[in-house]
């Protein structure tokens, strides 16, 4: 009997601990996952809402004006970039499709993103100085490189196309004839799915893998951990931010090379250009743009002594 009682005992123990498990993963993957995109969703609707405006409602003189004001686009963008949350990257992603802002102010705004840096950073006791500093350095170098790409473009010829939300409307399929309001909520659906989709499983990836993993991947080379950390920071979500910072805070990786892969921790933004924005090339060019302007930059700030966590 006792031993009966003492197996039964052992099944409720074992099925309490699955239990326990499968309510931390609940917590970790889904819940953190649903209110991470729940928090996109205003972004989202605001913006096509505007966009649709300024497609159908707006005049001529009105985009033409819009798109000359274009130019001081990166000094705007990359301080609100820096906001401590994703979805203004969000906002810029679409916007560039509708071709609203330029080259050089999306780029400005992704290398602007920290996502979950500045309170990782405050909760770990860095000094408030300091992760001031690395945000004004981000901002800096965004603001530069997003004057320097449009400028370059200018130089090339590529002018900037005029603003046109047909492209999204052709992409998501939806019905602009309903209204600006229904046309905007169509849009927000569609991208807030495909949103919650890859959240989902990134969360599942890091939760069953962990940031020992990315740890690992991160050789002490300078230049090319650094390349390292900006390619693990081109992960669509808040985890890449996370794991940088953790890692820096536990001295596993060094501040530049948290920055490195900070600059390119744009959140879903990234995923929200390439799954509207059908222009590829366009996109990879992005990529290109924000790795190796953190790897640069992430490798220069190792050498600022007002930048180190340490």
């Amino acid at each position: 009997m006792n031993a009966l009682l003492e197996a039964h005992g052992e099944h409720i123990s074992l099925f309490s601990e699955h239990l326990g498990e499968l309510g931390h993963f609940l917590d970790e993957v889904v819940v953190h996952g649903l209110i991470e995109v729940l928090i996109l969703i205003p972004f989202l609707y605001l913006t096509y809402l505007a966009m649709e405006f300024i497609e159908h409602k707006a005049s001529d003189k009105t985009k033409a004006a819009m798109s000359k004001a274009g130019r001081l686009g990166p000094l705007v963008a990359a301080p609100l970039g820096a906001l401590p949350q994703c979805g203004f990257s969000t906002v810029a992603s679409n916007l560039y499709t509708g071709r609203v802002i330029t080259l050089g102010t999306l780029v400005a705004v992704f290398l602007s993103t920290s996502d979950e840096m500045i309170p990782i950073l405050i909760a770990g006791n860095v000094n408030i100085a300091t992760v001031l500093l690395i945000i004004l350095y981000k901002i800096v170098v965004a603001i530069a490189a997003g004057f320097a790409i449009d400028l370059v473009l200018r130089l090339l010829g590529k002018k900037k196309s005029e603003i046109n939300i047909d492209e999204i409307c052709d992409e998501d399929g939806c019905h602009c004839e309903d209204g600006i309001f229904l046309s905007a909520l169509h849009h927000t659906v569609s991208v807030g799915l495909w949103c919650l989709a890859v959240v989902l499983s990134l969360n599942a990836l890091v939760y069953f893998v962990g940031t020992e993993v990315l740890a690992a991947a991160v050789i002490d080379v300078p230049v090319l951990s650094h390349l390292i950390c900006a390619l693990i920071g081109l992960i669509p979500n808040c985890a890449a931010s996370v794991a940088l910072s953790s890692l820096a805070l536990e001295g596993i990786i060094t501040s530049g090379e948290m920055i490195a892969g900070l600059f390119s921790a744009a959140g879903v933004g990234m995923f929200v250009l390439f799954r509207m924005n059908k222009h590829l090339k366009e996109n990879l060019l992005v990529v290109g743009l924000v790795v190796a302007i953190g790897t640069l930059f992430g490798a220069l700030a190792d050498l600022i002594p007002w930048l180190s966590l340490v």
